[in-house]
């Protein structure tokens, strides 16, 4: 545990989550992927687990419908989770060979993103499976959304490539935080008496 909450404090000192965000999305992680390892360790040898901003990416490979919807189940029984994406290929086994060339694609992709200056690389979690690549993470805007994209499409064996990512604005300086969250000024009017008699009061409307 304080291993994890380090790492997940040093991933938010350079993303633009919080360290309890990042920390959340790893515990949500390795709990799935403890209990797809415990369930049939081998049945779900190829299948990848992706969790991000509470949202859970399926993908890789299982033997059988019945594996597929294994894991749905135990995606699914988190109600931190918002949403689980199923990118599942049923009875498409992977070998050593097919593997290596999906991480030469990851290694591939990330280096375009890094040298990027149009990308934020580090909000950007990939997987590849079989020249399918999967893109999870957020961006500061539409344009850097599709350029992400746009970018892992040029390597040589991308088959294709779906994005989950999300748009996140890039969060305002501290002191305009406090600027753009400061209380309305309150408008003092005078109060109507309810009869003749009644002394006339101030109030405050808001």
């Amino acid at each position: 545990m304080a291993a994890g909450a380090v790492a997940g404090v040093g991933m938010a000192a350079v993303q633009d989550r919080t360290a309890g965000e990042v920390m959340d999305d790893g515990h949500v992680y390795s709990d799935i992927k403890s209990r797809m390892m415990a369930a049939d360790a081998q049945g779900f040898r190829d299948t990848h687990v992706e969790v991000y901003d509470g949202n859970v990416l399926l993908s890789g490979a299982v033997p059988d419908e019945q594996h597929r919807q294994a894991a749905l189940m135990i995606a699914h029984t988190y109600r931190t989770v918002h949403d689980v994406y199923d990118e599942m290929l049923v009875g498409q086994a992977t070998s050593l060979g097919r593997a290596a060339h999906d991480e030469f694609i990851i290694t591939q992709i990330r280096t375009r993103l890094i040298a990027s200056p149009r990308v934020r690389a580090v909000n950007i979690n990939l997987e590849v499976f079989h020249g399918n690549v999967y893109l999870m993470g957020t961006a500061r805007s539409e344009e850097e959304l599709r350029t992400a994209a746009e970018i892992a499409s040029t390597v040589g064996g991308v088959q294709r490539v779906v994005s989950f990512m999300t748009v996140r604005a890039e969060p305002a300086p501290y002191y305009a935080q406090n600027t753009l969250q400061a209380p309305p000024t309150p408008e003092y009017v005078a109060a109507t008496p309810d009869s003749d008699t009644a002394p006339a009061q101030s109030g405050t409307r808001y």
